[in-house]
């Protein structure tokens, strides 16, 4: 009786809910579920909700999908995070959790008065800050946001060749092909510099992307 009412629930929303739909390269709406079936919408319609960050094509959505019956796309990305903003999004996500764990052990030492103790605790960041990165990439970019903090700061996602979102098997993989990318002396990094999907050597050896929403 609950999952019933849940579906019903879900049904009446998504038939009140209201699209904007991109009709000959303007947005036009916004448009109920009856009146895009009015305006006879496409699979490859450019469509977007007060929820949405951008405009996506109206097979992307799983609701869509199931109202109007279309299947889902398997489609190349075609926009990539560029090298500054990958750069800057790792710069915000080292001081993102850096900044928890100093916080941590500024507590930490404000309970001990052994000078020991609190320089241990100190030196203990130099692992535990790099590991704790480590966790929280993995686990991040396999959400389903698909993008730690700092590169949802920069809109960019972390994606497979096809643009779909990766397991975690498949994050962790990511994660520690990034070490290839470090002990070249960070030469891994600057592959970004010379290929069109502006991969970099991790992204190469984890078969990844990193991208931006398309802008319509």
């Amino acid at each position: 009786m609950y999952f019933h009412k849940l579906a019903t629930r879900l049904f009446l929303y998504n038939m009140t809910q209201a699209y904007i739909l991109v009709i000959k390269g303007k947005p036009e709406g916004p448009f109920t579920i009856d009146e895009l079936k009015q305006q006879g919408i496409k699979p490859n319609d450019f469509v977007r909700t007060d929820g949405m960050d951008d405009y996506k094509e109206a097979h992307e959505l799983a609701e869509l999908r199931t109202i109007f019956g279309f299947r889902r796309q398997v489609a190349q990305p075609q926009y990539f995070g560029s090298f500054d903003q990958r750069l800057m999004a790792s710069a915000l996500d080292w001081f993102i959790v850096s900044a928890v764990f100093a916080m941590i052990a500024i507590v930490a030492v404000l309970f001990t008065s052994d000078r020991v103790v609190r320089i241990a605790i100190a030196f203990s960041l130099l692992i535990i800050i790099p590991v704790a990165k480590l966790i929280y990439h993995i686990i991040m970019e396999s959400s389903r946001k698909q993008a730690t903090y700092g590169k949802q700061m920069m809109r960019i996602r972390v994606c497979d060749m096809n643009g779909q979102r990766i397991s975690v098997a498949h994050s962790i993989g990511r994660n520690v092909a990034k070490i290839a990318s470090v002990l070249s002396f960070f030469v891994g990094y600057l592959f970004a510099f010379f290929n069109k999907k502006q991969q970099c050597l991790h992204d190469m050896i984890a078969g990844t992307l990193s991208v931006k929403d398309r802008l319509v």
